[in-house]
């Protein structure tokens, strides 16, 4: 081992410069030359590297997004684009690469190890929907925000006798949506991995008010078959017999931003050091993550084109406590 770069990738996460930050500083600890790579893939095909130490690394844990930056790059799913990249790590003797990212960066990752780069993944995007780890990088800052939404609009819901759609990021993944309406007590969460209809949220709702609730908050998942969007269209079209409509609230990108928590900054830096540790036992072609509390490696062709399914059994639990 002489030279390490880093790159992140794809969506930013909370948490993603606590991973940069641990990648430095053990990689510096262990005497190597360590690179930080600009704008992602993009940067790396482009040759946009710039030298990083220690200091470079002071003061960015607590920061959200990325100091790096990162972009979606389509360029590097050619062989030209490919060897590109390969040309440009070779050019500056860089034997390896940690890339810190989801599905598609890993994707990436993988590619780059079968043309024989030393590549290592670390498990980072707030959809937790990435195969080799129960949780990723930036998943649980992302929950606690949309927490928080859901509490303040609660509040309002309440005040004003209304009903909220909440609609959170996610992708195809419901992960985001089960725990924030779960922790924010939802009275109904609609999520892709779940078949549900209007019809069937209009009963939750009605259910509720029944109940004696005075306000009514329904989590979907961007993902979903219905997402907001279309609720809140079959709400209104359907105003005369369902009797109420619903107001739509989405968070979108404010999930991606702030500060990250404890719990991301804890696992962010645990995650960026043993992807050195991996590079530094000779391992390769792998993702970094954390299953049933220990760290772990994951064949990166076991990580590639799968996701990481939601348990649904939090959705039944969901309905009971919504009672």
């Amino acid at each position: 081992m002489k030279g390490l770069a880093v790159l992140t990738s794809g969506g930013d996460a909370p948490g993603m410069n606590a991973a940069i930050r641990a990648v430095v500083r053990t990689a510096v600890a262990e005497g190597l030359d360590v690179y930080g790579v600009r704008h992602g893939y993009t940067g790396l095909i482009g040759g946009n590297f710039i030298p990083l130490g220690r200091r470079d690394v002071g003061g960015i844990l607590q920061q959200g997004g990325t100091i790096l930056g990162t972009t979606r790059c389509s360029e590097l799913v050619t062989e030209e684009g490919q060897e590109k990249a390969m040309n440009q790590m070779k050019t500056r003797a860089l034997q390896h690469l940690v890339v810190i990212g989801g599905n598609g960066s890993q994707a990436g990752a993988y590619a780059l190890s079968q043309r024989g780069l030393s590549v290592v993944g670390v498990a980072s995007t707030i959809d937790n929907d990435l195969a080799g780890s129960d949780i990723t990088i930036g998943a649980a800052t992302a929950i606690d925000v949309a927490l928080e939404s859901i509490d303040r609009l609660r509040t309002t819901a309440s005040s004003l006798h209304r009903g909220f759609l909440v609609e959170v990021m996610g992708r195809n993944c419901g992960y985001l949506a089960a725990m924030a309406g779960i922790a924010g007590g939802a009275e109904a969460i609609v999520v892709p991995e779940a078949p549900s209809d209007p019809e069937a949220v209009a009963m939750e709702l009605r259910d509720a008010y029944a109940r004696g609730k005075s306000h009514a908050i329904v989590v979907v998942a961007e993902g979903a078959e219905y997402d907001a969007a279309a609720l809140a269209k079959y709400f209104a079209e359907h105003h005369a017999r369902l009797g109420f409509e619903l107001r739509v609230c989405k968070l979108g990108h404010i999930q991606r931003g702030g500060s990250p928590g404890v719990a991301d900054r804890m696992l962010a830096t645990r995650l960026g050091a043993a992807a050195t540790d991996a590079l530094q036992a000779g391992e390769h072609g792998v993702l970094v993550g954390v299953v049933d509390g220990r760290l772990v490696r994951t064949p990166l062709r076991d990580v590639v084109g799968r996701t990481k399914p939601l348990d649904t059994s939090l959705l039944e639990l969901a309905r009971v406590l919504a009672q």
